[in-house]
């Protein structure tokens, strides 16, 4: 009988992002959330960047739960708008997790602007039992287009086009998006840490 793949715990609530890491790490691991077990506390993102937002949740819901727990913290950043909206990403629009809000608000912001280079940016941590065990990081470069384009991915998917292609995140399909994106590249090194520590 071959043995059951050992679990990772997401440190979200977001479907869409766990159905993206459930998707690129394939059998492995048996990805579950935070939605998957009773009690679990809101963690409060009140760091400044990436790493201390990602690693704020790792540690919290680590003592929580058994086994590794992973954490994201993720976001746009435009060069034209000095890196916003970066760690304000989710709730740009003024409402947290609400995409056509955040990117109505972006479009806005950047009406008429001719520099429009732009990267989304992933950072993860590995913790358990309330210890970092180690942090990755990914990027993807590409630039804001300047009204959406397509239905898929979630987010501002609709309004980013990766380098190298003219089609968004929305438009590229999945299986394109998750090779190519910083969740993709930051859950790569994250593998590649989890493979050499078994």
């Amino acid at each position: 009988m071959p043995s059951e793949p050992p679990i990772l715990v997401i440190a979200t609530r977001n479907a869409h992002k766990t159905q993206e890491i459930r998707e690129i790490l394939g059998a492995r691991y048996r990805v579950l959330d935070v939605n998957d077990f009773l009690g679990l506390p809101t963690v409060e993102e009140t760091g400044t960047t990436f790493l201390e937002n990602a690693t704020l949740k790792a540690v919290a819901i680590s003592r929580q739960v058994t086994g590794l727990v992973l954490s994201d913290d993720s976001g746009l950043e435009v060069d034209s708008l000095g890196g916003a909206p970066g760690v304000w990403s989710s709730s740009y629009g003024g409402e947290e997790g609400n995409h056509p809000k955040n990117n109505a608000r972006l479009m806005t912001e950047m009406a008429g602007m001719t520099g429009r280079s732009a990267r989304f940016r992933c950072t993860m941590v590995l913790a358990e039992n309330g210890e970092v065990l180690a942090d990755f990081s990914g990027t993807v470069e590409g630039r804001i287009l300047d009204e959406p384009y397509g239905a898929g991915g979630f987010g501002y998917d609709p309004l980013f086009a990766p380098e190298g292609y003219d089609q968004t995140f929305a438009e590229l399909g999945a299986e394109v998006k998750n090779a190519l994106s910083h969740r993709g590249r930051a859950l790569a090194k994250v593998i590649a840490w989890l493979d050499a520590r078994r």
